[in-house]
């Protein structure tokens, strides 16, 4: 007869350093605006899967293109600004 065994100290022994740090955290943070711009655009897609597209949401898909590509354009160049050092002259 084989016992069975719980693997819950196997698991949970590696818990505390496995959580994010804050430097990850923060980076997260800052990245939100583009991973909930690119959520937008995913659905906008998933929407139309399923029909034939109208033009309300060909003007949905442009837009949450736009949104996506101007959220990633502001990250760039925040992180761009904050890696000059002293300012732009």
């Amino acid at each position: 007869m084989s016992h069975i065994v719980t693997v819950q100290d196997a698991v949970t022994a590696f818990a505390d350093f496995m959580e994010p740090t804050n430097a990850e955290l923060e980076a997260i943070e800052r990245e939100m605006p583009v991973i909930l711009a690119d959520v937008d655009l995913l659905d906008a897609h998933i929407t139309m899967l399923d029909r034939t597209p109208t033009e309300l949401d060909a003007r949905r898909i442009r837009r949450a293109r736009r949104r996506a590509l101007a959220a990633r354009v502001a990250l760039v160049n925040r992180t761009a600004a904050a890696s000059l050092p002293g300012g732009a002259a």
